[in-house]
């Protein structure tokens, strides 16, 4: 009786100490241009601080590497110290070319794209210009589960993944709609069969799949987004909305 006793106060606790997490979002604003041009607005999460810190260092996290200059990811860098090491890369290459006219350019642009009580979805779009034919844009859509702040996979948010991917292939061959309906599909995706993208976000209207530059053949110009709205495909997310 006593065990059970212990039990139960315990997962009382638990609960309570769920119902108390508190969350919302401030924008973080950065902006220098005394030399690289650097303007950054992102979501930071405020309010219970477990949870609040994991999400932004997973948000910085993703911020700070894309301003890398280096092959090897940053894993504890933030976004303030990842501006300045981007501004002092981009002062060593004037020293370095002094007749170059080159700019270095950093923009961010990050939002909250959806909300509830089990998810919450964060678009960061990032654009670099360290010289060549042109920068560089990328979105990355962070889920998060907003009781912990952990970082949440496609295996957690779907239920079956091949089965998902026969209704995300019809999608993506309807809403993309190529000239040849009989196209293999290996010719949009390199030699390969149909693959989901590595982001996957959630918006007001349904479940996002984006494929970023690159990530799907040369047909398909810039970002491709593939819009599956929830009724039709609820009963394949782990996730409630």
């Amino acid at each position: 009786m006593k065990k059970l006793s212990l039990i139960l106060i315990a997962a009382l606790i638990l609960s309570a100490c769920n119902k108390d997490v508190k969350l919302s979002f401030e924008t973080k604003h950065i902006e220098k241009t005394t030399a690289a041009k650097i303007a950054i607005d992102y979501p930071k999460a405020i309010g219970t601080k477990s949870v609040a810190t994991k999400i932004n260092q997973q948000i910085e996290h993703v911020i700070a590497n894309e301003m890398n200059m280096a092959d090897t990811p940053e894993n504890d860098i933030s976004v303030s110290e990842a501006v300045a090491q981007f501004d002092r890369e981009f002062r060593s290459f004037k020293e370095d070319f002094q007749d170059s006219s080159q700019e270095w350019e950093v923009r961010v642009n990050g939002e909250v794209m959806y909300e509830s009580a089990e998810i919450i979805c964060i678009s960061l779009l990032t654009y670099t210009d360290t010289g060549g034919a042109h920068g560089n844009s990328r979105t990355t859509y962070l889920n998060f589960n907003p009781e912990t702040g952990t970082l949440l996979e496609q295996e957690d948010l779907i239920k079956n993944l091949d089965q998902f991917k026969i209704i995300a292939e019809k999608a993506f061959r309807e809403q993309t709609k190529p000239k040849d309906n009989d196209e293999p599909m290996e010719d949009f995706f390199f030699g390969e069969d149909f693959q989901l993208p590595s982001n996957i976000g959630f918006s007001t209207n349904g479940l996002v799949l984006l494929y970023n530059n690159y990530e799907v053949a040369s047909y398909a110009q810039g970002t491709t987004k593939i819009n599956l709205p929830y009724d039709q495909i609820k009963d394949h997310l782990k996730v409630s909305l």
